[in-house]
């Protein structure tokens, strides 16, 4: 463990605003105080990166000093964006890079009504230059002006349509826990007066409901919703022993945690509601490693919140979840056999269920991380907890959950590109997401589709994740603290990775200072490589990574055209489309010639096949002498659509020369499929 300045205390042992971890919103939640002298880039990425435009390290006082002048200069900001003389800006939040430019995220009103989707971003260097300005939405000035106040929907007309769409849910409240307010809507198109409705209560699963329903105030039809819950010395059940940070002396004792802004663990005790009571005891000694120990959980969540939150104050420079300098809290043992965990923008807090049979808290280290990090991005960019946005903002609490269990380190937990993994939530010892390959846990997305944003987020998110797994570790076969990954792209092309802490240093600069809350995957591969040429260069290694990782997801193009820049060999391939019939064998044959000797050990398969049930599929290659290689199993449970996948086969036993096969079989009925191509690289 790194020491802290705090006396702590020793156990040993064996994902809205709310968001949970497992399917079931906009979320619903001069710079003399920061002198560069003062500041400090973070350690983990500054290799090879312009250190000047690394985000600098702010006490909760400079960022305060910071929010201060951006409210005291905020009216004349407006005029200066040309902002209409109803419109006025509220200041969200500030970072700053180390060269002294300022990233400022406003909200915006209309009138002194909210305009849900009118947030921007402004950059504006040490000089005082504006750079940059950011928004989530493309509306006109003269397209806000036209907005009138006056609606011809009654509120109870809104709160009626908030509780039928909420009842879908499984929402039991008869009337809204927040009476409906007008709000101007800007965040799917042209703005437009509405009411925005939140309805409570509890959804079908047991996880607390904060629907918001957004209603047309001219002709009462539902225009949008999205759900504000996010479902993410210790003797704990998944990290060992370890040292947490508590309070109290002599025979008093409690989790708060007094050097990570008094963060507190608190037992729910099966309840689902309230804050619970605050863990306390004796001997400063917390758990035995089994979930039968109420204390166990609590040892688990109140560390996961620790290692979180030295992560993104030691690496990324943010103090907090709102960078204030202030914790949020743990509830742990919500509800009886709840299997999922949440973040809540409302309590400001994180809540785990105890699992199947309340035998596997959901308080694994990257649950934890995945769940507080849902309270950074309400924070921060706000990703609308729908659609494409909603897909980013799960895959964003994934990819920096993976970070903190890097950062971590811990023996029994040691870091990886798989979610949940010790949770079991599966029941058979599978990790509940992939990170390297999305697909593989039967629902997510590895590429991005035109229709990805009716996807739920938790598998929409799977691009983006695929997306970081590429631009840190690069595409094909690799193993990283004894996982075996095997990573395909989109176009079959190689993509060769930056290394993970270049990868998050620039997914959470983008986050901080390019993303919106209406940001797509198309904007995010923009503010993505705005970032990664603010920080390498636009002709840089680092740069065209970052392109060809969205690429191998099927976001934009690759630089240069998107050709393989290093084949590694003769390129033999079949581009004849053809029909796939439902249960039945199809042979795509390839002939190879002029190769002497021997096909290689890592001869490289890239298959491109359209299916809308690609589990039916079951494909081999055949080599000339008959003998097949196993390239994909069917999977009854493997419902996503397409084979779009580069396969590593060893095929040094055979003859190269020629007339390869790749023989695909449709195993069970009701699906068909087209054949695109397959290219196989000696």
């Amino acid at each position: 463990m790194r020491p802290t300045p705090s006396r702590r205390a020793t156990a040993t042992g064996a994902l809205i605003a709310a968001a949970a971890l497992l399917a079931v919103g906009i979320q619903g939640g001069a710079a003399s105080a920061a002198p560069e002298g003062s500041t400090a880039a973070p350690a983990a990425a500054v290799k090879g990166a312009d250190p000047g435009a690394l985000p600098a390290k702010l006490s909760p006082a400079q960022r305060a000093e910071l929010l201060k002048e951006a409210n005291a200069t905020k009216a004349a900001t407006a005029e200066e964006l040309g902002l209409g003389a109803t419109e006025a800006l509220v200041v969200r939040d500030v970072t700053k890079d180390v060269d002294g430019t300022t990233h400022t995220r406003y909200e915006r009103t209309l009138g002194g009504l909210p305009v849900l989707g009118g947030d921007l971003v402004v950059s504006e260097t040490k000089a005082g230059t504006t750079e940059g300005v950011t928004k989530a939405s493309k509306a006109t000035g003269a397209q806000l002006k036209a907005v009138g106040t006056s609606a011809d929907v009654a509120p109870a007309t809104a709160e009626k349509q908030a509780l039928t769409a909420a009842r879908a849910d499984g929402s039991k409240s008869t009337e809204a826990s927040k009476a409906p307010r007008k709000v101007v809507w800007a965040a799917s198109g042209t703005p437009q007066l509405a009411y925005e409705t939140v309805v409570g209560g509890l959804q079908h699963d047991g996880t607390p409901n904060e629907l918001h329903v957004i209603t047309d105030a001219s002709s009462g039809a539902k225009l949008y919703e999205w759900q504000a819950i996010e479902n993410g010395t210790g003797n704990t059940q998944y990290n060992g022993t370890v040292t947490l940070g508590t309070s109290g002396s002599g025979t008093s004792y409690n989790l708060t945690d007094t050097a990570r802004g008094n963060h507190k663990t608190y037992n729910l005790n099966r309840g689902t509601s309230g804050t619970g009571t605050l863990f306390s005891g004796t001997d400063d000694v917390w758990g035995n490693g089994s979930a039968s120990n109420l204390e166990t959980a609590a040892a688990d969540a109140h560390y996961g919140a620790a290692e979180t939150w030295d992560f993104y104050k030691n690496v990324m420079g943010r103090s907090g979840i709102k960078g204030d300098g202030v914790g949020a809290y743990s509830r742990v043992h919500y509800g009886n056999n709840y299997v999922n965990a949440f973040w809540s923008d409302s309590c400001f807090c994180m809540t785990y269920g105890d699992g199947s049979g309340n035998l596997k808290p959901l308080t694994s280290l990257d649950v934890a991380a995945h769940e507080m990090t849902h309270g950074v991005t309400s924070n921060t960019a706000g990703l609308v907890y729908s659609g494409e946005s909603g897909g980013l903002n799960e895959a964003t609490s994934d990819i920096f959950a993976a970070g903190v269990e890097f950062y971590s380190n811990t023996a029994q937990d040691p870091g990886d590109y798989l979610v949940g993994e010790k949770i079991d939530i599966n029941g058979d010892g599978t990790p509940l997401r992939y990170m390297d390959q999305p697909s593989k846990d039967g629902a997510s997305k590895d590429y991005w589709y035109s229709g990805i944003g009716s996807v739920d987020v938790h598998y929409s998110s799977g691009p983006a994740n695929h997306f970081f797994y590429l631009l840190s570790e690069g595409s094909g076969a690799k193993t990283v603290n004894g996982v075996s990954y095997n990573s395909p792209t989109s176009d079959g092309l190689p993509v060769t990775g930056i290394g993970r802490d270049k990868a998050l240093q620039i997914w959470f600069k983008a986050l901080t200072t390019k993303f919106t809350s209406t940001t797509n995957y198309a904007a995010a591969r923009t503010g993505t490589l705005a970032v990664a040429g603010e920080l390498y260069g636009t002709t840089s290694a680092e740069y065209t990574a970052v392109a060809n990782a969205w690429a191998g997801i099927a976001v934009g193009s690759r630089p240069g055209g998107g050709t393989d820049p290093d084949p590694g060999g003769t390129v033999f391939q079949n581009t004849t489309v053809r029909a796939l019939a439902d249960r039945s064998t199809t042979n795509i044959p390839v002939v190879v010639s002029g190769v002497t000797g021997n096909a290689p050990s890592d001869l490289s398969v890239a298959v491109n096949i359209t299916h809308t049930y690609r589990g039916d599929l079951v494909i081999d290659l055949v080599a000339p002498d008959g003998t097949a290689y196993r390239l994909k199993n069917s999977s009854s449970s493997d419902s996503a659509d397409n084979v779009v996948a580069t396969y590593t086969v060893n095929a040094s036993s055979e003859v190269a020369n020629g007339t390869w096969n790749l023989r695909v079989q449709d195993a069970y009925s009701g699906d068909t499929g087209t054949f695109n191509s397959v290219k196989l690289t000696f």
